[in-house]
């Protein structure tokens, strides 16, 4: 049986020179799936808003719903380490609000790490956190819950300004404690630089194949979320022509009564013989 993922274990993969793979998941059965299949991280993200709750960005998530999804996440036990993202509105405060979150979300939650968003700024806010016990992973470049300031989904790190206000909050985060850092859509020579020079895994999503680790959100990479489509992603499957075409035979053979045949039917008689009842049984009976 292979040993628990943790915090510790993901910072020795890169002293190891070890690659490191991350996933969303929102849900036990994603989530079962993806462990099985030897993920090393899932992040229970804030991507919840767009992927399953159809909004238009991530502000909307709030703390309550990201307890819920990560205890979902965590309702048996992983062998791979799962981060809780701290949505926007529930750290931005304080640092005493920080904690508070961190808290809640590790304690109502289940997860072994939680994350959180912005560099230097918030480097008290972790510090705090991991003085409190928690892990924490940090995500700089381009951060979703900043996206009205970025006026977009823009590649960040294209100018020497940019690049190394990146590099210092990275750094700042590694001063703080954080056991990982995610780099979000960030030019891939800034990104290898902030790798190079971190002794935390640094894990990419759009920062180009420089970086430690990957993370990539499921239901972009499985085909299922079809409402954009990102440069950066590599779909690994197509399944939403799957599911509709799965759900249109079920419509089909419902509407002309060959769902369900004798062979979902208790009492009709099929080819197959039912199974016999025990005479124990039926005398008991």
């Amino acid at each position: 049986m292979m040993k628990p993922v943790t915090a510790t274990s993901i910072r020795r993969k890169k002293q190891k020179g070890h690659r490191i793979t991350m996933l969303t998941a929102y849900d036990h059965l994603f989530a079962g799936l993806v462990d099985q299949a030897g993920i090393d991280m899932i992040l229970v993200g804030d991507s919840v808003g767009m992927v399953v709750q159809g909004r238009s960005t991530t502000l909307g998530v709030t703390l309550d719903e990201m307890i819920y999804h990560t205890r979902c996440v965590t309702a048996q036990p992983r062998r791979c380490l799962v981060v809780g993202d701290l949505p926007f509105g529930s750290y931005q405060a304080s640092v005493e609000q920080a904690v508070d979150s961190a808290c809640q979300l590790m304690a109502q939650g289940g997860c072994g790490a939680v994350k959180l968003e912005g560099g230097e700024e918030f480097a008290d806010r972790v510090a705090a956190i991991v003085r409190a016990g928690i892990p924490v992973m940090g995500h700089v470049g381009l951060t979703p819950q900043s996206i009205h300031r970025f006026g977009g989904y823009r590649l960040q790190g294209r100018t020497a300004e940019s690049a190394d206000e990146i590099l210092r909050g990275a750094l700042a985060l590694e001063e703080a404690g954080a056991f990982a850092v995610v780099l979000e859509k960030v030019h891939s020579v800034v990104a290898a630089r902030v790798t190079e020079t971190l002794s935390i895994p640094t894990i990419g999503i759009g920062a180009g194949p420089q970086c430690d680790g990957q993370v990539l959100v499921l239901q972009d990479m499985l085909g299922i979320f079809e409402e954009f489509e990102l440069r950066f992603v590599k779909r690994y499957a197509s399944l939403a022509g799957v599911i509709r075409g799965a759900v249109g035979n079920y419509i089909e053979e419902v509407l002309d009564g060959r769902f369900p045949g004798p062979e979902h039917s208790y009492g009709v008689e099929t080819t197959d013989p039912a199974p016999r009842t025990s005479e124990k049984t039926t005398e008991a009976q």
